[in-house]
C-alpha cells in the first residue's frame, strides 16, 4: 500500500473572495498539515482523512501579503465559522471505483465533509515529478456557511478549490 502524508505529498485549498470591498480582501492558499492516503498497490481502492483543525494560511495566491494577525485571525474563522472541528473533527474520502486515464486516475467516491457526504468524480493528472488532484468543492453543498465579513462587504466564494500533490514515485 502507498502511503502519503505531509512529508511525502501537499493537500492544498484556494479560497477566493467577492463582495462589494473584494479588491481589499486576499485569495487565500490554505495548507492542510495533518492527513493521510492511502492507495492500494493495485491501484483498486484509495482512502484518504484531512484534519480540519490542521489548516494553515500558508499566504495569499497572485501575490499580496499577510500579517501575523491576519493569518491567526483567519485560522480562528476557519475553525469556529466555517470547519467546526469541534462538532466534524475529521474529513474523509473513500473511493467506490479508480480507473486509469491518460495520464493518471480517474477517482470515485464518497467524500465526508462538515457532517455532510457526496459523490465525487475526479482526475488526477502528471506534472513533473507529481500526480496532482484538483477538486472544487461547492461548500454550502456540504452544509457549510463560506465566510463573510461584517455586512457581507468581503467573503469567500461558495467554491473553493483543494489541490492535493503526490510525489509521483511513491503512485
Amino acid at each position: 500500500m502507498a502511503h502519503f502524508d505531509a512529508t511525502n505529498a501537499a493537500v492544498e485549498v484556494h479560497a477566493f473572495k467577492e463582495g462589494l470591498l473584494a479588491a481589499m480582501g486576499h485569495d487565500l492558499k490554505i495548507r492542510v498539515t495533518r492527513f493521510a492516503i492511502d492507495i492500494a498497490e493495485d491501484r483498486s481502492s484509495l482512502t484518504a482523512t484531512f484534519d480540519p483543525d490542521s489548516l494553515v494560511v500558508e499566504g495569499v495566491l497572485n501575490g499580496g501579503e499577510l500579517s501575523d494577525k491576519d493569518r491567526g485571525e483567519i485560522e480562528a474563522n476557519i475553525r469556529k465559522k466555517v470547519l467546526h472541528p469541534d462538532r466534524f473533527p475529521e474529513i474523509s474520502f473513500a473511493s467506490t471505483a479508480i480507473e486509469p486515464v491518460t495520464d493518471g486516475l480517474r477517482i470515485t467516491g464518497e467524500l465526508t465533509l462538515h457532517g455532510t457526504s457526496r459523490t465525487l468524480s475526479v482526475c488526477s493528472h502528471r506534472v513533473g515529478g507529481e500526480q496532482i488532484v484538483e477538486v472544487p468543492v461547492h461548500q454550502p453543498d456540504f452544509g457549510i456557511k463560506p465566510f463573510k465579513a461584517p455586512l457581507g462587504i468581503i467573503k469567500i466564494k461558495p467554491e473553493v478549490h483543494i489541490r492535493v500533490s503526490l510525489k509521483i514515485d511513491s503512485v
